[in-house]
């Protein structure tokens, strides 16, 4: 692994000083506490003002058009990290814009591209489903042919960000006696649909996700993306970029692992209790003195450290178990402190309490981490299928 420090030339130095100017214009401590109550993982007037300066567009734009270099993209990243941007909305958004650039009609991208590069139109996942599970191919969502279009009627869970969006990018059932692979089609549905029904969901770390429900809902087939019974295909690149299974960056600057940016928040409060630890109380007596409190803390670090070093699948795994097991070892650290939520008076910045909230979700975003210990087994040791037949 290459540690070495990147060099600054004066004009990628000014668009580090441009970023940080524009995000501590825009980024503030109002907004960010309205976010952390709704959950919705996405603040409008901070996207919309990304889309106004020009942000939005450089962002899903290759060097060569006009868009950000591998360098200014990460530095855009990390300032934005920095700043505590909530980027759910858009990062689903990213993921899907690639599939309707690909795969979507002239009219069709006339219709969203300028939108999404303004910040006014937002795209949302609409794969999982009731008793779907992570195994997203056992859609029962229908699509029928009607005349010039198509009639939907179904059901989806986790269509994050819905709420906040101008269209879902959904995946429906067009062929029910089809091969599993091979009886999906893929539609951008306008959520302005009649038919189309948003019911709010809240996560145990206060986060919004939710249930969209489709009855009889008419879309033109211009909204369709790629080939009838071909939709595997054009959900393939969405699922890789979520799942985190894409190749090495040729560039290196990029995430080793999709979770990485969860992860940094993980070290940040792994930090702040570290922090506090070191404080002497009342008595004089730090907690870091006793030699548990130090060790839990050094293991905690250490894991840390190994995680955030992880590439690919394996660190996708290694983010959201560590998170899992140290999350409650922070809280007893903390003692009764642990208990406050984050902004709350006393509360410890980076708190442990909303980690521990977190951490569960964490496991679950995208697939299960047992799926994707499987998809290690599988794909990358190759092991075989995982036998999920009952024992005899």
């Amino acid at each position: 692994m290459d540690f070495s420090r990147v060099d600054l030339c004066a004009q990628d130095r000014e668009f580090l000083d441009s970023a940080r100017d524009f995000l501590a214009a825009t980024v503030t401590e109002e907004a960010l506490a309205r976010e952390h109550e709704t959950g919705d993982g996405f603040v409008e007037e901070f996207h919309l003002a990304m889309g106004k300066q020009g942000w939005l567009e450089r962002e899903v734009t290759s060097a060569q058009d006009g868009g950000l270099t591998p360098l200014r993209r990460r530095i855009w990243d990390l300032e934005r990290r920095r700043a505590k941007v909530p980027l759910v909305t858009w990062g689903g958004t990213i993921m899907i814009l690639q599939a309707v650039r690909s795969y979507g009609s002239p009219e069709l991208l006339e219709e969203v591209l300028p939108g999404v590069y303004s910040g006014e139109i937002r795209f949302a996942m609409g794969y999982t489903e009731p008793e779907g599970g992570s195994d997203i191919a056992t859609c029962r969502t229908r699509a029928v042919r009607k005349g010039d279009g198509w009639i939907i009627n179904g059901q989806k869970m986790f269509t994050t960000g819905a709420h906040n969006c101008r269209y879902i990018f959904l995946l429906t059932n067009t062929d029910p006696d089809g091969r599993k692979h091979r009886s999906l089609t893929m539609f951008l549905v306008p959520v302005d649909s009649p038919g189309i029904e948003i019911q709010g969901l809240r996560t145990v770390d206060g986060e919004r996700t939710n249930i969209t429900y489709y009855q009889d809902v008419y879309v033109p087939d211009r909204y369709r993306l790629g080939e009838v019974n071909d939709g595997w295909t054009v959900l393939n690149g969405p699922l890789t970029a979520e799942h985190g299974a894409g190749g090495v960056d040729p560039e290196g600057l990029s995430d080793i692992s999709v979770m990485s940016g969860f992860g940094t928040r993980m070290a940040v409060s792994a930090d702040a209790v570290t922090a506090l630890a070191a404080r002497p109380g009342p008595d004089g007596r730090r907690l870091i003195d006793d030699e548990a409190v130090a060790y839990r803390l050094g293991r905690a670090h250490a894991r840390i450290e190994a995680a955030l070093s992880t590439p690919s699948l394996f660190g996708r795994v290694a983010i959201a178990q560590t998170m899992r097991d140290l999350a409650p070892d922070l809280m007893d650290v903390l003692g009764v402190a642990a208990a406050l939520p984050m902004r709350a008076a006393g509360a410890v910045e980076g708190t442990a309490e909303h980690l521990y909230r977190w951490a569960p979700l964490v496991g679950i975003y995208g697939g299960t981490v047992d799926v994707f210990r499987n998809m290690i087994a599988q794909y990358v040791l190759g092991l075989g299928r995982p036998n999920y037949s009952k024992p005899k």
